[in-house]
């Protein structure tokens, strides 16, 4: 179960977010070999086992039908219990006798094992399983459960650690019930939903609630977009499915707030449908990446935008030689939409990247200088290596005068922020910051930011390029009204 800060079951993540845009990757395990002396590419034989599967058989969606005026909770528990699945993991340690760590272990596990808790659902009658990553991430071996109490191993046969997606495969299973996958993006705020799950290892427990809100982001990585319900969710719930009134599943519940009671999280099941065949075919996703850094828009950085509202993603920087910059991206730039889609808030932004594979070619409506441009970008391929996050605002304290002290670099390229005094109305610049642009003018020094800052009108806001650390970023300036 993550919790909110996102402690797991084994481990504890925080995921990098840029729009170099981070994915994961699965580990196949590699088909064995005929003879030991046979030459044959594991991965090759692997990915050829996978091409001859039979397409996943997945219970077709409902008809539209209209919201009844109760909820019969009790026949819809009773209907799709059979479809979720318990799921228990063991790991290896190796601790010496004695070792001050011993009490880590389950109560009655075998010395030098550890257990995780999770839920899952199955998918195919074939016996393919959804659950979380995180639940199965650091296992050795993974037990499932089934409501009628028959127990397989399972394999892990694709991992999605940026969506914290797991499929697995139960052997030598046929005609399982499986759950029908219904529509994320047609949940409604205030729709009642049921979770179902391993709570505490205490298998099949039903709890009732609404869908609080849509769109959550919570920090667990870049492509952060959680249905929050107040349907009960606890350690053990990981992976297990939330239901609509209908009895699809419409989210994947996998994380918790601990400092407050009934506030849960859960992945879109659209999430997993625009994943799952590569899951099943590869054991890995491959998503397209676009090679920039980007930062949300707040409302001061939309009024020195001249945006009439904060919306759409501002580049920071672009990675040299990627698809952003071959497309023509500059930073400063905009971006409103991605092949027609608008962007409200930037980290939509590498959702709807993530959604085209590597070599697609995507459109974006781009801002610059007051002109929306149409560009086209052909996307690379994303891999794993990790990438600076997005720049996000940093506060700083704030007074009625501009209040920041700055000093002159050596190399002539910028003026450093020393201090901001207490009441400045600057948000969004830190002591360290390195200013080399106001407005599109380039500030080699503070002469020449004194008198762009002099030069400004009243009352409005300036868009400055900031340098922290190796990243570039942009931060709003506000010009105070005099007394």
């Amino acid at each position: 179960m993550h919790v909110f800060d996102l402690p797991r079951t084994h481990r504890s993540g925080w995921f990098a977010v840029t729009l170099a845009l981070l994915v994961g990757c699965a580990e196949v395990t590699p088909a064995p070999t005929s003879t030991p002396t046979a030459e044959v590419d594991p991965a090759a034989a692997d990915l050829a086992m996978r091409k001859a599967l039979p397409p996943l058989t997945l219970p077709a969606p409902l008809a539209e039908a209209p919201v009844p005026a109760t909820f019969d909770v009790a026949n819809l528990s009773q209907s799709v219990s059979p479809t979720v699945v318990n799921i228990t993991t063991r790991q290896r340690v190796n601790l010496p006798d004695g070792h001050p760590f011993e009490f880590f272990f389950a109560p009655g596990a075998p010395r030098g094992e550890r257990t995780g808790a999770g839920t899952g659902f199955i998918i195919d009658p074939a016996g393919y399983v959804i659950t979380n990553e995180h639940v199965v991430s650091d296992a050795d071996e993974v037990t499932v459960r089934l409501s009628d109490e028959r127990e397989f191993i399972a394999k892990v046969v694709g991992r999605d650690p940026k969506l914290d997606l797991a499929l697995l495969k139960l052997e030598n299973v046929s005609d399982l019930p499986a759950a029908r996958l219904g529509s994320s993006a047609a949940l409604r705020i205030g729709e009642s939903v049921l979770a179902v799950g391993n709570p505490f290892g205490l298998g099949h427990t039903v709890t009732l609630g609404i869908v609080s809100a849509k769109s959550r982001s919570i920090g667990a990585g870049p492509y952060d977009d959680f249905i929050q319900t107040d349907a009960s969710i606890n350690p053990g719930n990981s992976g297990g499915p939330l239901f609509n009134w209908r009895g699809e599943v419409v989210g994947i519940n996998t994380a918790i707030r601990p400092d407050a009671n009934n506030i849960g999280f859960a992945i879109p099941i659209d999430a997993l449908k625009d994943v799952l065949t590569q899951l099943r075919e590869k054991g890995r996703v491959v998503r397209g990446k676009l090679g920039l850094v980007f930062q949300p828009i707040s409302a001061e950085l939309a009024r020195a935008l001249k945006l009439d509202r904060p919306k759409g993603a501002l580049v920071a920087h672009i990675e040299p030689g990627g698809a952003a910059g071959r497309a023509g991206i500059k930073p400063g730039d905009v971006i409103l939409a991605v092949n027609g889609t608008s962007i409200s808030h930037g980290d939509e932004l590498p959702r709807r990247v993530a959604k085209n594979a590597p070599g697609a070619e995507i459109k974006l409506s781009v801002l610059r200088g007051g002109k929306t441009l149409e560009l086209k970008a052909t996307l690379d391929t994303l891999d794993d290596d990790p990438a600076p996050p997005p720049v996000r605002p940093q506060p700083a304290p704030s007074n009625s005068q501009l209040g920041i002290q700055v000093s002159n670099l050596k190399s002539g390229d910028g003026v450093r922020v020393d201090s901001i005094g207490r009441g400045s109305p600057i948000k969004e610049l830190s002591p360290g910051d390195v200013i080399t642009e106001v407005d599109g003018k380039s500030v080699k020094n503070a002469d020449e930011l004194e008198k762009l800052l002099a030069a400004a009108k009243p009352g409005s806001v300036l868009l400055a390029k900031v340098r922290r650390g190796e990243a570039s970023r942009f931060a709003p300036i506000p010009v105070p009204k005099p007394n």
